[in-house]
């Protein structure tokens, strides 16, 4: 009789646990299915939407607006250069307009906000992509002087603070969309320079952005790539630049790093782009669109399986793990300390 007591007991402790697994297994796979269904709704109307993205030269901008383009958004391309914006214009429909915008030039965005609000009229600006970006110079840090900080600073973190805030009158109108490029590096700091601090500065900037701009409608987005083959991480470039860097220096500093560490530092720099970096823009330019389309936006787009799989998980390790990967990236200074 005891022994058929305790039989019933296990017996009812198994299925009671199996009933719980089960509902915790259906309740996790409702859930996903709602995510999946609420994260694919979209908002309809592109052809009445009006959209400015920057730095449309080359690279992620440039591909966006061509697909924007194609999706029959009324598309606004900020362009460097005379060369870039005509060559843009060729390859798109004649929906698609351009413009010359220096983003660290208050009068340059002046003037392209009083273009788009001709353009746009009272239905507002729907989205901004705040695109336009530089890498270098970056280096150790010990190697730079204040102007290499805020050669970059002035692009990708100033920038894109002096654009939003001028625009952001129209975007009101549109209760539209903000979506500005971040990076995996504003997670994790790989290198000295201002790449880094501006990345983190644009995280910092948008969070606060979307907290205040959402009590008027506005969503914020904030895109971040891993690594991806655009102008910004072309190796001639980081090394012609890197060489500038090294020769300034000081006999006594660069005595200090070894006599070999410039071309080691070179070489892994190299090395870590050739094997990292993805050709296939569309990971991100396809978060971007995402950003712009969807009726429910994410917050944050981790773009490309290096961030998603290694950059960020990386990010939330103890200091001492992200440290050892990047020694293990980085060359060390022949040092006798």
């Amino acid at each position: 009789m005891v022994l058929t007591d305790s039989l019933a007991a296990y017996l009812s402790e198994v299925t009671l646990s199996h009933l719980a697994l089960t509902s915790v297994f259906l309740l996790a796979m409702i859930a996903a299915i709602g995510w999946h269904i609420r994260d694919s709704c979209k908002v309809g109307g592109f052809s009445q939407k009006h959209v400015l993205i920057t730095g449309c030269d080359s690279g992620f901008g440039n591909l966006l607006a061509r697909q924007l383009d194609r999706k029959g958004f009324q598309v606004t391309a900020a362009c460097l250069t005379e060369k870039g914006a005509a060559d843009l214009a060729a390859a798109t429909s004649p929906r698609l307009n351009t413009l010359l915008l220096d983003v660290t030039d208050s009068a340059s965005i002046s003037k392209a906000v009083e273009s788009v609000s001709r353009e746009v009229g009272e239905r507002g600006l729907w989205g901004l992509v705040n695109n336009a970006g530089r890498s270098t110079p970056i280096g150790p840090p010990e190697w730079m002087k204040l102007e290499d900080f805020t050669k970059v600073l002035d692009v990708n973190l100033i920038g894109v603070i002096e654009v939003t805030l001028q625009f952001l009158p129209l975007l009101k109108k549109a209760r539209g969309r903000v979506v500005n490029v971040a990076s995996i590096l504003g997670r994790l700091s790989l290198t000295g320079g201002g790449y880094c601090l501006s990345k983190w500065g644009v995280e910092a900037f948008s969070d606060s952005l979307r907290r205040d701009m959402q009590h008027f409608g506005i969503k914020v987005s904030i895109i971040e790539p891993g690594f991806f083959k655009t102008n910004v991480t072309r190796i001639d470039l980081i090394d012609a630049d890197l060489s500038r860097l090294w020769s300034r220096l000081p006999h006594d500093v660069k005595d200090s790093y070894g006599a070999a560490y410039f071309d080691e530092y070179v070489k892994a720099q190299s090395l870590s782009m050739g094997i990292l970096c993805s050709s296939d823009l569309s990971k991100v330019t396809g978060c971007m669109e995402h950003a712009l389309t969807a009726r429910f936006p994410r917050t944050r787009y981790a773009a490309g399986w290096d961030a998603k799989l290694f950059w960020i998980p990386l990010s939330y390790l103890p200091s001492f793990v992200s440290d050892y990967v990047v020694n293990v990236l980085l060359p060390a200074p022949k040092t006798d300390v």
